[in-house]
């Protein structure tokens, strides 16, 4: 993935939540030359990958198969001094924009519709080999509860939210016609080293060709610690 795509994406994703005044923390807005003078005191940061990510899953094309996250906050399980047991993002969600089919094997997530246009949400079960099951999927959406068939689709318009246990492959897309998505997920803590199972095997985090320089550092980019 081109650094010039990222660096679209990341100016997208800040002026879609300027418009809908929704304004993140500190460090998202910290230039790459910013990270060179954080000590310490910034760990927290480093350790739970806060901050942008975007990817295209290896694909080579973001606008069809990608996704822009910052995670806002996060907790770390395996830190002794971890405090916090629940982790918070904002998705942008394009039309069309697939996050292809995945489950998590221990995190919990509501991902919800905060604003824009609508979401599409592709459900299966999964089987103990991690293939699809041909079982029907009951989810929770707001409290109530919705079963669809295997491969079953659910749409969740602005306020609207689903719950999505460990084991559950899901897909979304933003649906064509009704804009870019603006999305929040509240999870349980999050770490895509270990959490994730795609069910076509596709890389997490993109190579990039650095075709300018970048506007914000990625999650996994920032530099250790003097």
């Amino acid at each position: 993935m081109k650094r010039s795509e990222i660096n679209q994406a990341i100016r997208e994703a800040l002026e879609l939540l300027e418009n809908h005044n929704f304004a993140l923390p500190p460090f998202a807005y910290w230039e790459p030359e910013d990270w060179q003078s954080k000590g310490k005191e910034a760990d927290e940061i480093r350790s739970r990958a806060l901050g942008w990510d975007v990817t295209d899953f290896g694909s080579g094309t973001f606008d069809d198969l990608g996704l822009t996250v910052v995670t806002i906050r996060n907790g770390k399980l395996d830190a002794p001094d971890n405090v916090k047991i629940y982790a918070e993002k904002m998705l942008i969600v394009k039309e069309n924009q697939v996050t292809p089919f995945h489950f998590h094997f221990s995190k919990t997530e509501d991902i919800i519709n905060r604003s824009g246009g609508d979401l599409l949400v592709k459900l299966y079960n999964s089987e103990k080999e991690g293939g699809f099951a041909d079982t029907d999927v009951t989810v929770g959406c707001d409290g109530v509860e919705r079963t669809v068939p295997a491969g079953g689709e659910l749409v969740l318009r602005r306020g609207e939210s689903i719950t999505l246990i460990p084991g559950v492959y899901h897909e979304f897309r933003g649906v064509e016609g009704h804009g870019t998505v603006l999305v929040g997920e509240v999870s349980s803590c999050n770490d895509d080293n270990v959490d994730n199972r795609f069910y076509t095997e596709l890389p997490r985090f993109p190579e990039i060709e650095e075709d300018e320089a970048p506007l914000r550092l990625l999650c996994n980019e920032y530099p250790a610690a003097e």
